[in-house]
């Protein structure tokens, strides 16, 4: 998504992009916060990446398959999609 407006680059609002809406942030250079105009978020640029960080972990394996599951405390086996395959 592009930016409304040249300057500071604006941020995914994280409790939109939570619910799978792509929202940018925008920044107020005065309160040196960025907030969001559908939400109402506000937060400092610190507040702002540790929450999109969480998001990301969301995503994380978007583009991995599972491949074993293991047995009862054993983590899944994943592997790397390829696109186009079965």
């Amino acid at each position: 998504m592009a930016q409304a407006i040249k300057g500071k680059l604006n941020f995914r609002c994280p409790r939109c992009f939570m619910r799978d809406i792509d929202i940018d942030m925008f920044y107020d250079a005065d309160k040196k916060e960025y907030y969001c105009l559908r939400c109402n978020y506000r937060g400092s640029e610190g507040d702002v990446e540790r929450l999109n960080e969480q998001v990301k972990e969301r995503y994380g394996r978007l583009r991995m398959r599972v491949v074993d599951f293991g047995e009862d405390n054993e983590p899944p086996v994943f592997q790397p999609h390829k696109r186009g395959e079965q």
